[in-house]
C-alpha cells in the first residue's frame, strides 16, 4: 500500500501531460480529461486515508528512487504520510474538484481554456509533491512547480499590463522563499553531514545542540520561517497576494483563498519537531502572525474590491494559525486550515453573482451616507488601511530599488568588446577551475568571493538592461559560467557528472532562448527591454519555447540543472557566509532577470495597432 501514495502525484502529472499534447481543444474534451482526475483523486485520497486509519495511524516513509548519490550527497525522492498530509489532501482533492467543476463553466469560451486546465493539473502535481514529500529535495520540486504555475494563472490575461506586473511582482517574492529554502537545506546538509528526512529532523535538533552548533540551528530555523512567512503573504510581504489576484476566479479560489496560500502553515507543521524547543523561534512566529493578522483585517475592512478584502481576509487567518502552530495546537490548526480554505473558495466562486446582486441593488435603493464626525485616529488607520500600510512601496523602495540601482551604475558593460571579454574569461576560469593548472593559493578565499561578486554584477546588469533582450541573455550564461567557476575554486575536488549536470541543463536552456529571441528580433528587428511586445500574440509557440528556455536557465526541475545547483551549493562551506550571500543573491536575480526578459518579449499589451490593447488599468 506505500507505493499506491505514488499515485497521488502521477494521477495529475499524466492527466497534465495528456492535456498538454491533447490535439482538440473542445472544452468537452478537456473537460472530461480534468473531471475524470479529480474524481480518481478523491477515490484514492480518501481511499488512502480510510486504510491508514485502519492501520494505527502510524505515520509513513516511502522511498521512491535515489537520483544522484555521492560519498556526500544524495539526492533521493521520498514520500511521506501523516495526519497532516491526510488532512491537506483531503482537502485539497475536493476543493480541486469543487473549483475544476466550476471552472468548466466560468472559463466557458475563453481562448485560454486549455491552457487555463493544463496549468490547473500541473498545479496539482506540484501541490501534491509538496505536502507528501519526505525530504525536503522533494519538497522543494513542489515548491518550484506550485510557484510557476501562481505566475502563469496571475499573467493568465497576458495581453495586458496590470497582470503581467503583478505576477512579476508574485514571482519576486516566491524568488525569496526559493532561495530561502535552498539556504534551509544547504545549512542542514553542514550540520547532520547527509540529506535527512523530515522523520529525522528531531535527530538532527538533537546533534546541532550535542556539537554545540545553534548558530547553524539558528540559521536553518530562520530560513524555515522566512519562506513560510513569504508563501503565506505574512507581514512583510503580504502585499502580493490581493496583486495575485489579477488571474481568473476560480484560480484565485484554489491559489490565494484555499491552497497554495496555505503552503506556509503546512511547512511549519511538517519542520514543527526541529525547532519546537526554541522559545524565540516561537515568538518570532507569534510576532509574524500577530502582526499580519491586526494590520491585514484593518486593512480588509476597508479595501472597496472584493477581491482584495477576500485576500487581506485569508492572510489575518493565516496570521492566527501560525500563532496556533506556534503555541502546539496542531489539530486546531488543521481545522482551521480546512474552514478557512473552503469559506474563501465559495467567498471567491460566488464574489462575481455578489457584486452583480450589489451593484443591481445599489442603483435601485441608493441611500447617501449620512455625515458623522470621525477622529484623528480612526481616519489615520482609514488611510493606513486604504494604502495597505505601503507594504508594497516599503517592499518595492527598500528591497529591490537598491539592487535596480546598483545595476543601472554598471552600463558601462554593454559595450560587445566587454561582453567578449567577460564571456572568455569565464570560460577561462571554468577551465582552470577545474583543471587547477594555475596554483591560486595565493589569493585563498577572496577568488571565488571575487568571480561570484563578478557573477552578481553581471546578473545585475541585466536585470535593470533596457536594450536587446539578446544581450541580456548572454550575460545570464555568463553570469552561471562566473558562478560555477567560483564554486570550483572553492572546492578541493568536484566530480565532473556533477559539473556536467549544471552545465547541460544550463547551456540547452541558453540555445533555446536564444533561439526563440532571434527567431522574435527576426520579425521587425525589435526585442528592447524598454517595453512591452506581446509576441505571444503572433507566436504562442516559441513564446511557450521560451518559458521553458527561463525555467530552466534557473534550474527548475525540467533540466539535470536542478539537481546540479542544488549539488554545488553544498561545496559552499557554512564559514563562507559572504560567498553565500553572493551565492542567493545570483539565484534570486538570475530567475527575476529571465522572467523579465519573458514578459517584456512576450506578454503585456501588444505594440502593434492591429491588435485590441487593453487600457493599463484594465
Amino acid at each position: 500500500m506505500n507505493q499506491l501514495l505514488i499515485s497521488f502525484i502521477a494521477i495529475p502529472l499524466l492527466a497534465f501531460l495528456v492535456s498538454l499534447f491533447w490535439q482538440n481543444k473542445s472544452e468537452k474534451a478537456i473537460g472530461s480529461i480534468v473531471r475524470f482526475t479529480k474524481v480518481l483523486y478523491i477515490l484514492v485520497s480518501v481511499f488512502f486515508a480510510v486504510w491508514w486509519v485502519i492501520n494505527g495511524l502510524q505515520p509513513i516513509h516511502y522511498h521512491v528512487a535515489t537520483l544522484y548519490q555521492t560519498d556526500h550527497f544524495i539526492f533521493a525522492l521520498e514520500l511521506f504520510y501523516d495526519e497532516v498530509t491526510a488532512v491537506f489532501s483531503i482537502i485539497g482533492a475536493f476543493l480541486f474538484f469543487l473549483v475544476a467543476t466550476f471552472s468548466k463553466y466560468y472559463m466557458h469560451r475563453d481562448e485560454g481554456y486549455k491552457r487555463f486546465f493544463n496549468t490547473i493539473l500541473l498545479f496539482a502535481t506540484g501541490y501534491n509533491f509538496i505536502i507528501l514529500s519526505g525530504n525536503f529535495e522533494t519538497l522543494f520540486i513542489g515548491w518550484e512547480i506550485k510557484g510557476v504555475c501562481s505566475f502563469l494563472l496571475i499573467a493568465f490575461y497576458r495581453n495586458r499590463y496590470l497582470p503581467v506586473k503583478n505576477a512579476f511582482k508574485a514571482i519576486s517574492n516566491y524568488r525569496i522563499s526559493d532561495v530561502a529554502l535552498m539556504l534551509c537545506m544547504w545549512m542542514m546538509h553542514h550540520l547532520t553531514n547527509q540529506n535527512i528526512s523530515f522523520s529525522e529532523l528531531s535527530e538532527a535538533k538533537i546533534m546541532a545542540l550535542q556539537t554545540a552548533n545553534t548558530g547553524m540551528a539558528v540559521f536553518i530555523v530562520c530560513m524555515m520561517i522566512l519562506p513560510a512567512a513569504v508563501k503565506s503573504a505574512q507581514f512583510p510581504f503580504t502585499s502580493w497576494l490581493p496583486r495575485a489576484m489579477e488571474g481568473p476566479t476560480s484560480s484565485s479560489a484554489i491559489f490565494y483563498g484555499s491552497l497554495s496560500v496555505h503552503i506556509g502553515v503546512f511547512l511549519l507543521l511538517r519542520t514543527h519537531p526541529f525547532w519546537e524547543d526554541m522559545l524565540w523561534a516561537k515568538i518570532v512566529i507569534i510576532v509574524i502572525g500577530a502582526v499580519t493578522a491586526i494590520a491585514a483585517t484593518l486593512i480588509a475592512r476597508v479595501q472597496p474590491t472584493v477581491k482584495t478584502q477576500i485576500a487581506y481576509s485569508s492572510a489575518a487567518q493565516i496570521g492566527l494559525m501560525f500563532i496556533e502552530v506556534a503555541i502546539g495546537w496542531h489539530w486546531l490548526v488543521l481545522i482551521h486550515f480546512a474552514g478557512n480554505a473552503f469559506l474563501r473558495t465559495y467567498q471567491l466562486l460566488v464574489s462575481p453573482s455578489v457584486l452583480n446582486y450589489l451593484v443591481h441593488h445599489q442603483y435601485f435603493h441608493y441611500l447617501a451616507p449620512a455625515q458623522k464626525p470621525v477622529s484623528k485616529l480612526k481616519a489615520s488607520v482609514y488611510m493606513l488601511g486604504i494604502k495597505e500600510w505601503n507594504l508594497d512601496s516599503m517592499m518595492f523602495t527598500y528591497l529591490w530599488s537598491p539592487f535596480k540601482w546598483i545595476g543601472k551604475q554598471l552600463q558601462f558593460l554593454q559595450s560587445k568588446i566587454i561582453i567578449g571579454i567577460l564571456t572568455v574569461t569565464a570560460i577561462a576560469m571554468l577551465v582552470l577551475g577545474y583543471t587547477h593548472q594555475i596554483d591560486f593559493s595565493s589569493l585563498g578565499a577572496a577568488l571565488p568571493v571575487i568571480l561570484m561578486s563578478i557573477a552578481l554584477a553581471v546578473i545585475l546588469f541585466a536585470f535593470s538592461y533596457r536594450k536587446s533582450a539578446l544581450t541580456a541573455w548572454i550575460y545570464l550564461l555568463t553570469a552561471h559560467l562566473f558562478i560555477i567557476a567560483a564554486v570550483l575554486f572553492n572546492a578541493d575536488h568536484i566530480y565532473f557528472l556533477e559539473i556536467v549536470f549544471y552545465v547541460s541543463g544550463v547551456l540547452v536552456a541558453f540555445l533555446v532562448g536564444y533561439f526563440c529571441l532571434q527567431k522574435i528580433k527576426r520579425i521587425d528587428n525589435d526585442i528592447s527591454l524598454n517595453q512591452f511586445h506581446g509576441y505571444v500574440y503572433e507566436q504562442e509557440t516559441t513564446g511557450l519555447w521560451f518559458l521553458f528556455a527561463a525555467i530552466g536557465m534557473l534550474g527548475f526541475p525540467v533540466t539535470a540543472a536542478f539537481i546540479g545547483i542544488d549539488v554545488l551549493f553544498t561545496y559552499v562551506h557554512s564559514n563562507q557566509p559572504v560567498l553565500i550571500a553572493l551565492m542567493a543573491l545570483c539565484l534570486i536575480f538570475i530567475e527575476l532577470s529571465a522572467f523579465r526578459i519573458l514578459l517584456r518579449i512576450f506578454m503585456g499589451p501588444h505594440k502593434k495597432l492591429n491588435h485590441p490593447v487593453a487600457f493599463r488599468s484594465s
